[in-house]
């Protein structure tokens, strides 16, 4: 029979250390699985929602402290993207793209931190934990879908800008064809290889996101295991809120910096 179970971390202490790396199951939706990862997304994206309602309403044409501040940070950010495009009109359609990437991942990353999460839940017939929420980012799925959306974005962004025959001509240069030589050849190979590091970006993106959030909620989960006082485990959720900004950081600035790389003309 299935309880609602409401635990704190220390009960830890008194059970196994367990590691999962295949999302927790909640439910299904017909045949479609509910997974503890997906629901935090969920999650995720009300707060989003309510704090861009509370955003829009403090606005004003005379803006006070927050408003000028968010202007600050909004207006650095765009300056930064429009400098690294080396075009304002380019920066306009994309930085809201990576303006969402970076603030969904850093909410995504600091929710898994909040209390409760992991451990509120409910109990299966083998009497083991299934919370209602946990990291979205140690669930590969939820990873993957981040890198897919950055991929497609930069392909967008290079075809758009070069036309789909022209950015194709980066990674498969026919040339050899024409004039059969040292360097064409070279070429050829050279695009072979670029068309495999742009599919390989799918890869790294992800497991570069998984991989430290995982890495970071298995060390919180060891420390908090182990027979310690209950304020070690606060400058671990420091750091960890620390390494979730710079994760979000990391993954928008990349698919910035690779937008560039596919904008700029094959040479």
């Amino acid at each position: 029979m299935l309880m609602i179970s409401l635990i704190n971390t220390a009960y830890a202490a008194e059970s196994e250390i367990s590691v999962h790396l295949s999302p927790y199951i909640v439910g299904y939706i017909g045949e479609v699985p509910i997974t503890a990862t997906l629901l935090t997304v969920w999650l995720t994206m009300g707060i989003l929602v309510i704090m861009a309602v509370m955003v829009k309403s403090k606005l004003s044409l005379i803006p006070g402290k927050f408003q000028n501040f968010m202007e600050l940070l909004l207006g650095g950010a765009f300056d930064y993207v429009a400098n690294t495009l080396e075009d304002k009109k380019l920066a306009s359609k994309y930085f809201p793209v990576i303006m969402t990437i970076f603030l969904f991942i850093l909410i995504m990353n600091w929710v898994g931190l909040l209390p409760g999460v992991t451990s509120i839940g409910i109990y299966d017939s083998h009497h083991h934990l299934i919370p209602f929420f946990y990291p979205p980012a140690t669930d590969l799925n939820i990873t993957i879908a981040f890198a897919i959306v950055a991929f497609v974005v930069i392909e967008f962004a290079g075809i758009a800008a070069l036309g789909a025959w022209r950015y194709g001509g980066k990674f498969i240069n026919l040339s050899f064809l024409k004039k059969f030589d040292f360097n064409n050849v070279l070429a050829f190979f050279i695009g072979i290889i670029e068309l495999i590091s742009e599919i390989a970006r799918l890869i790294s993106f992800s497991f570069r996101l998984f991989g430290n959030i995982f890495a970071g909620k298995t060390l919180l989960l060891v420390v908090m295991t182990l027979a310690t006082p209950y304020f070690l485990p606060v400058p671990l959720l420091a750091y960890e809120l620390f390494v979730g900004f710079i994760q979000a950081f990391v993954f928008a600035i990349l698919t910035l910096f690779f937008i560039k790389v596919a904008i700029e003309a094959p040479h």
